[in-house]
């Protein structure tokens, strides 16, 4: 028992002694591991240290380099401070000697000015002096000798001045004409258009004459309802086949080409089919005008044109004047006014532009006792052209005053195309009162005895006798002749103005 005892004490103090040893063996561990975790910890905080003082100095010569780019800066700024003070300075200097030069100037100025007024008393008692010696001398007053000497330099300077005129006028005729001549032929030359002729009758050709019959219908019921819907007169007469068609407008003559050409294609000709296919060719019609408007302002280049300007312009197709297709006319003088403009330095865009809307007035839509220039302006304000655009519109016939440069160029190219060999025709009657007219302006004039109007109006000359008009009031005659047709008279192209003035001696030998 005691044994047992005794091993389990020695057991119980052998444990205790291991775990002794063994807590004694963790403390050293422990204390080594704290050890080398404290000298781990002193060497990151010296890392810290090391990274934080290396961040502290860079941003430090950050902050100087900021500092020195700064003062730097204020260093500039107050250099250019300084040399603007020293400009301003020296400009104050500069002033303030050129207003002491001019205050000097002004003194000596006055002086003289007291100088010049006292020598101005002394001539004018010397002159009055001089005119009392002349005055006793010559026996006239001065006021008679001033007359005198007024009416010779009169005479003296009359002479001079028309011989001077002349030579001006002589001189600008050769130059002004030679450049006209040039910008104008260069300008055609470079636009060709051929001429459409429109009559006031369209002629419709059928095959047979038993068409006709058709055409009329029973007791001329189908004929009846082409006139009434087409707004036109057809005329069947003994004219082998073919059939009139009669109207003032063009586009109902066209509507009714059409419908008749239709109507007889297809073979059923009634009251009620022929209503059907007016109404179909009307649309046709319509939408033909349309493109042909839109075609017209794409191949001229010119843009923004409201809708309903682009169907008057598809509209002129079916117009003419004078003879001369009215689309074809705008086209040639939008092509005129373009090139004309470019030539003499001004916007071609807004030139041709003007040129294709000038006759726009000839195409209403309502009836208007308004000029077509006139008219023509009014509708182009109300879709919104600019004003020189409107006013080179109005003034292309003189109804209004010109205020741009565009409006003359749109009247010249104008009257080139409508003056222009085979343009135009005019009906007879016209054309002789026109000569009439001509012959009647001139004759109205004292010492004309004889007129001639020839080359078709384009030229008038004027015989005056040699005992009523001097060579020199010729020259007068000419342009007051000239000046009266232009204001009085309205023709195509221009109108040459020759003054005859013939010495004849006559004597018999018996």
């Amino acid at each position: 028992m005691n044994g047992f005892v005794y091993g389990l004490v020695g057991l119980i103090a052998g444990f205790v002694i291991a775990w002794l040893l063994f807590n004694s063996k963790l403390n050293r561990k422990a204390k080594r591991r704290l050890k080398e975790a404290e000298n781990e910890a002193e060497t990151m905080k010296k890392d810290k240290l090391l990274e934080v003082k290396e961040k502290f100095l860079n941003k430090k010569a950050e902050l100087e380099k900021e500092v020195a780019a700064r003062n730097q800066k204020i260093q500039q700024n107050e250099n250019r401070l300084k040399q603007k003070e020293m400009q301003l300075n020296q400009r104050h200097e500069e002033l303030q000697r050129k207003i002491n030069e001019n205050e000097a100037i002004k003194k000596n100025l006055e002086t003289q000015m007291t100088v010049i007024d006292e020598k101005k008393e002394e001539l004018d008692k010397l002159q009055h002096q001089e005119r009392e010696k002349l005055e006793v001398i010559g026996g006239l007053s001065a006021e008679e000798a001033k007359n005198r000497l007024i009416e010779s330099l009169k005479e003296e300077a009359n002479t001079e001045a028309a011989a001077y005129i002349n030579d001006i006028i002589d001189d600008a005729r050769m130059t002004a004409n030679k450049e006209a001549k040039r910008i104008v032929i260069q300008t055609i030359q470079r636009i060709g258009t051929e001429t459409a002729i429109e009559n006031s009758v369209t002629v419709f050709h059928i095959e047979n004459e038993d068409m006709k019959g058709r055409i009329i219908g029973r007791e001329g019921r189908n004929i009846r309802a082409l006139e009434a819907a087409c707004g036109v007169e057809i005329v069947v007469d003994d004219t082998p086949e073919a059939i009139v068609i009669s109207a003032f407008d063009p586009v109902r003559r066209e509507i009714a080409r059409l419908a008749l050409h239709q109507l007889v294609a297809d073979g059923r000709i009634h009251p009620a089919r022929i209503e059907e296919v007016v109404a179909k060719v009307e649309r046709q019609v319509e939408e033909e005008i349309l493109e042909t408007g839109k075609r017209t302002t794409i191949d001229l280049g010119i843009h923004g044109l409201h809708p309903e300007l682009i169907r008057m312009i598809g509209k002129m197709k079916y117009r003419s004047s004078y003879g001369q297709n009215l689309l074809q006319h705008s086209r040639e003088t939008a092509n005129l006014c373009a090139v004309m403009a470019a030539e003499l330095g001004l916007n071609p865009k807004k030139a041709k532009r003007a040129g294709l809307l000038h006759d726009i007035g000839k195409v209403p839509d309502e009836e208007t006792e308004m000029a077509h220039a006139e008219y023509g302006m009014h509708l182009a304000e109300k879709y919104k052209e600019k004003p020189d655009i409107c006013n080179a519109i109005g003034a292309h016939h003189d109804e209004i005053e010109m205020q741009s440069l565009i409006a003359p160029i749109v009247q010249i190219c104008d009257a080139i195309s409508g003056a222009r060999p085979g343009a135009r025709r005019e009906i007879v009657e016209a054309y002789i009162k026109r000569l009439n007219d001509l012959e009647k302006i001139a004759l109205s004039y004292p010492g004309v005895t004889k007129t001639y109007a020839i080359q078709a109006g384009r030229e008038l000359r004027v015989i005056v006798g040699a005992d009523k008009i001097d060579d020199r009031q010729t020259e007068s005659l000419s342009a007051e002749i000239a000046q009266k047709i232009q204001n009085e008279m309205t023709y195509p192209g221009q109108v040459k103005i020759t003054v005859i003035r013939e010495t004849r001696a006559i004597n018999y030998a018996r």
